[in-house]
């Protein structure tokens, strides 16, 4: 009897152990997923997949302008606003859009933004009527104009470069070309103004050393791939929805078709994300993009998902700073290097960008954008122990990373041209105020369209802008097509995204102002914000997955 016990007991001890051992990995992986923030921009995977059962489905000119249930005479009203849009959009775009039209066939960028800049079951006939064309001829002040001649205030902002208006940056490419010219596009060697950018960057940083890239994308890899060589560990940390430029790590959902396997996705401002990072021992970076704090956890609002009214801005200074520091002192704790892309904002908020404007310092702040005095660059600044690219004592085991045009003459001058102008007194007072100014005018503007019963509303982080809706509507979307027409010049994501320079003057935005609230009523008066009271965001998404099963099941 105690013989044939043996192996019982020696099954039983050898399940302790497996138990034992798998216990703490599967407690570490429970924590990780509690730390995934409940959306679909904190479940990467999940988001991938669902993004491939999606099915493709158009409404027809009748359920186009009722896919809310509105009745006859709203949809009626919305379609007769619709074809008046579409002819003065003719009219006055005619140039423009014939040659979008023509230049279309041949740009895959171009037919991309074409095609995403409403919910795909809108899209075929607002493209083919509401096309404004995607080129403009000339720049001056903070307006743009077009092929046809017609004078927009630019709320595009050139997706972050154009800080300080448009004049600024043609005199820094003008004052760039003399002085390259002796050198020329000479490349393997550095141009004398090298120096100085490093000198300046570096003060501005408070970093130790440079490397130059000719992207932010590039620079963030670059970043990346320097804190997994120094730390010896494997994985980065992004935050829920955040942007990083489009290379395969930091791009983890819908978009990229290999799914990352050293990414981790968690939530911003969570104690659950602060636990994993103090207890997870292959975390090599913590990347941080400050413009997250406009909208933390959620993606970069675009107007091609506007399928309701739920988009908020969630804006806390004093909060996100908080949880910056938090952030910092884990990271300084747990040898994990806290990384800050500054690409957009950098030079934005402060001339010290994030680090300054939040009170916290990163170990490695990568750069773009603005930096270039408005040609391509990336930059990365970081302290020493992270920027050196091999080792004396392993000669082989290197970091490697090198680019064509990395130190182009032509964009270091420019860069210097930047930096100079930044460093002067009488230029550097324009940061004086501005989150004074640009909340005031963010008042002035909502207060505007309050009086006016319109259900439109405007968060911000200084000069960068969202634009929220107060009555739920699937129609939303349609409002960066009155803004067109009143002579607002808006990116591809409509009005996801507004970028002012900050060479708007008082009387610059109260035109804007004037132009928004314009807009928003014609927009009104066309009943496109028609609500019977049944209408909730809740209900809409629930209409919309009915659409979607009944497409994927050929049930309509």
């Amino acid at each position: 009897m105690m013989d044939s016990s043996i192996p019982y007991l020696s099954l039983a001890a050898g399940a302790v152990a497996v138990t034992a051992a798998v216990a703490p990995k599967v407690k570490a992986r429970i924590e990780l997923s509690r730390a995934k923030h409940r959306s679909l921009a904190g479940h990467s995977k999940m988001s991938r997949r669902i993004s491939k059962l999606i099915p493709r489905y158009e409404f027809d000119i009748k359920e186009f302008f009722r896919s809310d249930g509105a009745p006859a005479d709203i949809a009626t009203r919305r379609q007769d606003g619709f074809f008046r849009l579409s002819a003065l959009y003719q009219d006055r775009f005619a140039k423009s859009r014939a040659a979008t039209a023509e230049a279309a066939a041949g740009i895959s960028d171009l037919q991309f933004t074409q095609a995403y800049r409403v919910p795909f079951q809108y899209s075929r006939l607002v493209k083919d009527h509401l096309g404004a064309g995607s080129f403009m001829q000339a720049s001056s002040g903070v307006t743009l104009t077009d092929l046809d001649g017609n004078t927009f205030y630019d709320l595009a902002g050139s997706y972050g470069v154009n800080i300080f208006g448009y004049d600024f940056y043609k005199d820094c490419i003008a004052g760039a070309d003399k002085r390259a010219q002796t050198l020329g596009p000479v490349l393997g060697f550095y141009h004398p103004v090298v120096a100085d950018n490093v000198k300046r960057l570096t003060e501005l940083s408070g970093m130790d050393e440079v490397s130059f890239h000719m992207s932010g994308t590039e620079a963030v890899m670059q970043a990346v791939r320097l804190a997994r060589y120094h730390t010896g560990q494997t994985h980065l940390v992004r935050f829920a929805g955040s942007y990083h430029g489009w290379w395969g790590d930091v791009q983890p959902g819908a978009g990229n078709p290999i799914a990352p396997h050293e990414t981790y996705t968690l939530a911003e401002m969570s104690e659950r994300t602060l636990h994993v990072l103090k207890t997870r021992r292959d975390i090599a970076c913590v990347l941080i993009n400050p413009l997250q704090a406009l909208h933390p956890n959620s993606n970069a609002p675009g107007d091609s998902t506007l399928v309701d009214s739920s988009r908020q801005g969630k804006y806390d200074r004093a909060a996100y700073t908080e949880w910056l520091k938090k952030l910092r002192e884990v990271c300084t704790e747990r040898g994990i290097v806290l990384l800050f892309d500054e690409v957009f904002l950098g030079f934005r908020l402060a001339p010290g960008g994030a680090q300054e404007y939040f009170g916290v310092k990163a170990d490695i702040v990568t750069y773009g954008k603005s930096l270039g005095g408005g040609l391509p660059i990336g930059v990365v600044c970081g302290k020493s122990r992270f920027m050196r690219r091999f080792r004396d004592e392993k000669p082989a085991d290197i970091c490697f990373a090198r680019g064509t045009f990395n130190s182009h003459p032509y964009v270091m001058t420019a860069m210097d041209e930047f930096l100079s102008r930044l460093k002067s007194p009488n230029f550097s007072a324009i940061y004086n105020g501005l989150d004074g100014t640009w909340n005031g005018r963010a008042r002035q503007l909502n207060d505007a369209l309050a009086a006016k019963e319109l259900p439109v509303h405007v968060s911000n982080l200084q000069s960068i802008w969202m634009v929220e809706y107060t009555s739920p509507s699937r129609y939303n979307w349609m409002l960066q097509y009155y803004l067109r027409a009143e002579g607002l010049a808006l990116s591809w994501v409509g009005t996801g995204r507004f970028i002012f320079s900050l060479n708007y003057t008082d009387a610059d935005f109260a035109e804007v102002s004037k132009r928004f609230v314009a807009a928003a009523e014609k927009m009104k008066q066309d009943a496109w914000w028609w609500n019977d009271g049944s209408i909730t965001n809740k209900a809409i998404k629930r209409k919309i997955l009915k659409e979607m099963l009944g497409h994927a099941f050929g049930r309509t």
